[in-house]
């Protein structure tokens, strides 16, 4: 049965892996397979994958399966034919749960039977741009190209949005002409207005004061801007408690660090760091860094269970990475032997005992109190000696605090049995504390003036606090921020680990992931992340970021540091008949084009060459800009413009080749276009990337019923093995940059071997609109 599903599931477009995976979804794989089954009535075994991916789309979308028949019905008619299409249906039956369902209306409101024609969008594109053709010509490339966009799509709802885009873009060519190099010149910023008191309300607010974005991270961190308290000032932050010995205490704590501000990045090494990290990383270290002070980096490792050699090397890495170095590395278990004589001297001043409620038992909001809370103190320190002697199994006996945490739950557990050898201490111990209790006395310990931790960490404050004043040592100050989130993608690590042993992604660094590995992979630059982390601010608010805000500074980044290449995906080959030269000859290419005193770079040029398949169309269309056998193009940076001669097929019927002459840009007409080309070319293999989920937030039962695994993107990676690259980066090391002048910019894969580079596409060089 599971194997006939497979088969069943890859008939329409799915890998086997995919197949594989939506079969362990029984509600879905049971929707999918019903919508399958009903096509194939229709269309036969074989169905194509627009169609094939139209019905998966609708069997993991659809709420209400009673609708299901009806709409594979218009699917495998091919009046519901796009995706557009599809979301406007599944709104439209969403929207009217009552049968039965007016069709006239609903084929209205989906777009059924509009035929939207290439005449008719280039009319709705010239409209537009005759619309904004004085400001057009004004503004040329600076113009809000956008604007040309959104009111093409509102003439044309039904009309496919790429076809649109590239008429915008040809037309805008055609009306323009190609960049020049004062188009390439970065806009200036526009200077920003203070915004008045009446606007300052729209603005974040952190600890009572109001926070205004502004570009440099380090000016949101000074300690004046973020109304922090000063080192040794503890007590006068809102929540502090203060006891006979806390100004002795902090006097002391002046002495030892001189006033200097201190913080720590505390991660534990059981996974690998992901952006929501790089946030806490730009925090923690910019903050020290903003303010004079020194930032330890500090491995939180009490759970030994789940600790590997590779995420301590990884997560110190990727701090370093991001341009921050610690002022020391140091580790929980550094202090264990400390930790374990105050977990004693918690005992005997009766704040701790030794309980043997389960786990189970303790779970929830309002637990029982434990019939042990009133135990003796000698009872307690005898049977604590026990658990750390190994006299008690796993479970049966834990240490816990008496104190009653914000969240309502009572004694949280201080030290608890586990009978796996550490990483750093071996069998030492069988006990380990846990984070409620390690953390804060860590702090202490390393002095730390200024605990920067996310608002999910906020109810644990007052435990924070007792317990340092409960063992009357320096006690630091917690501060909370907003964690930082992004669509269309899951950071835990437990589903990260779920999506590598199922085979969704290779590994923790698979460029479709937003681990800080896998960002790098992809090409991200760590000063792109990090003025990401400075854009969206240092606030309270947990905030969900969409991706494109955080390749839009990527883009930034490389394009004043990724020099310009040329490189081929879907090659065409072509035939110079008349070259001008005995044999091949070099071409000086600047390696960027707004700015010729960065370099240049030289490639062959010869009578053959190879261009995009999607640069050349035998037949001409209205509008088409690029190479016809009647329109002739010019080649970038070679001076010439090529004339199609001939077309050579093969046997059935595909273009294989192009036969063309060429002549002198300078005295040729100037043509309509410009294109890239390669020549005497390196193979190479390029692995372009989307979104790996369907929806904005996989996670969300009431967005994906069946769960994350049920929503993976199956073209979220495209493999392109036979692509060309020109000769210019033949040395080129692993995550160097570049950009594919018209295609996007690129990084080297450290899969790249002696026998052929690979690139990762890193990002478009504008945001995609047709992307999930």
């Amino acid at each position: 049965m599971a194997d006939d599903s497979v088969s069943l599931f890859t008939s329409i477009g799915l890998s086997e892996q995919k197949a594989k995976e939506t079969l362990k979804n029984e509600a879905l794989s049971s929707v999918l397979r019903d919508a399958v089954l009903q096509a194939q009535l229709v269309l036969g075994p074989s169905i194509d994958k627009v169609t094939g991916t139209l019905l998966y789309n609708v069997s993991t979308r659809l709420k209400d399966t009673k609708r299901l028949g009806f709409l594979v019905g218009y699917i495998t008619s091919k009046k519901i034919g796009t995706d557009l299409q599809l979301n406007a249906a599944l709104d439209y039956v969403k929207g009217h749960p009552v049968d039965p369902i007016d069709v006239a209306d609903f084929e209205k409101e989906c777009g059924v039977g509009v035929v939207v024609t290439p005449e008719e969008i280039e009319e709705a594109v010239e409209a537009v741009i005759q619309k904004y053709k004085e400001q057009l010509l004004e503004e040329r490339y600076r113009f809000n190209m956008g604007l040309l966009m959104g009111e093409s799509r509102n003439k044309l709802k039904w009309a496919d949005g790429k076809i649109i885009k590239n008429e915008v873009d040809m037309q805008v060519l055609h009306l323009l002409g190609p960049k020049t190099e004062a188009d390439l010149e970065k806009k200036p910023k526009a200077t920003k207005q203070k915004a008045p008191e009446n606007e300052k309300k729209n603005n974040e607010v952190l600890n009572g004061e109001v926070k205004v974005q502004t570009t440099s991270l380090m000016e949101q961190l000074r300690g004046a801007a973020l109304n922090f308290h000063k080192p040794g000032e503890n007590y006068k932050t809102e929540g502090y408690v203060v006891t006979p010995k806390t100004m002795e205490l902090l006097k002391q704590h002046l002495e030892i660090t001189g006033g200097q501000v201190r913080t720590r990045f505390p991660p534990e090494p059981n996974g690998i760091l992901h952006i929501g990290h790089a946030k806490a990383i730009n925090f923690n270290f910019g903050y020290a860094k903003a303010n004079d002070g020194i930032c330890f980096l500090r491995y939180d490792d009490t759970n030994p269970e789940k600790e590997e050699e590779k995420y301590f090397t990884a997560i110190r890495d990727m701090v370093e990475w991001l341009g921050y170095k610690p002022y020391a590395v140091t580790h929980a278990s550094d202090n264990f032997d400390q930790l374990y004589e105050w977990a004693v001297e918690l005992i005997k001043r009766g704040h701790a005992y030794v309980c043997h409620q389960k786990v189970e038992e303790i779970k929830g909001h309002n637990p029982p109190p434990s019939p042990w809370r009133e135990r003796p103190v000698e009872e307690s320190l005898l049977l604590f000696e026990g658990m750390r002697k190994g006299k008690f199994a796993e479970g049966e006996a834990t240490l816990r605090m008496k104190l009653v945490m914000e969240d309502g739950k009572m004694d949280p557990v201080a030290y608890r049995i586990k009978y796996t050898p550490h990483h750093r201490t071996g069998d030492k111990w069988c006990i380990y504390p846990t984070y409620d209790y390690t953390h804060c006395l860590c702090d202490s310990i390393e002095h730390i003036t200024h605990s920067l931790c996310t608002k999910e960490f906020q109810a644990r404050r007052s435990s924070y606090f007792w317990l340092c004043n409960a063992l009357d040592v320096y006690c630091p100050v917690q501060w909370e921020y907003g964690r930082l989130n992004l669509h269309y993608t899951v950071v835990s690590k437990r589903k990260i680990i779920k999506l590598v042993e199922t085979g969704a992604v290779r590994d923790w660094d698979d460029p479709r992931l937003f681990t800080l590995t896998a960002l790098r992979r992809r090409g991200f630059p760590p000063e792109a992340i990090n003025n990401f982390c400075a854009r969206v601010g240092v606030t309270v608010a947990q905030t969900t970021m969409e991706p494109h805000l955080l390749e839009a500074c990527v883009r930034e980044v490389l394009n004043d540091t990724a020099p310009r290449v040329m490189a081929v995906l879907e090659p065409l080959k072509v035939t110079i008949t008349n070259f001008p030269a005995e044999k091949a000859f070099d071409v000086s290419v600047p390696n960027f084009p707004a700015d010729e005193s960065k370099g240049f770079h030289t490639v062959p040029f010869s009578s053959t060459v190879y261009i995009e398949q999607t640069d050349f169309r035998e037949v001409m269309e209205k509008g088409y800009k690029r190479l016809t056998p009647n329109q002739p193009v010019g080649l970038r940076h070679a001076g010439y413009i090529i004339s199609v001669q001939n077309v050579v097929k093969d046997q059935s019927g595909k273009v294989v080749e192009l036969e063309v002459t060429c002549t002198k840009s300078d005295v040729a007409d100037k043509p309509k276009a410009f294109i890239h080309w390669v020549s005497n070319p390196l193979m190479c293999e390029v692995r372009l990337y989307d979104c790996l989920f369907m929806h904005k937030s996989p996670e969300d039962p009431s967005e994906v019923p069946g769960g994350f695994l049920s929503d993976l993107n199956a073209n979220s990676m495209t493999v392109i093995s036979d692509a060309m690259v020109d000769q210019s980066v033949k040395n080129c090391k692993v995550f160097e940059k570049f950009q594919f002048e018209r295609m996007g910019y690129f990084s080297v894969d450290p899969d790249t071997s002696a026998e052929k580079i690979v690139f990762n596409r890193t990002v478009t060089l504008k945001e995609d609109p047709g992307k999930v």
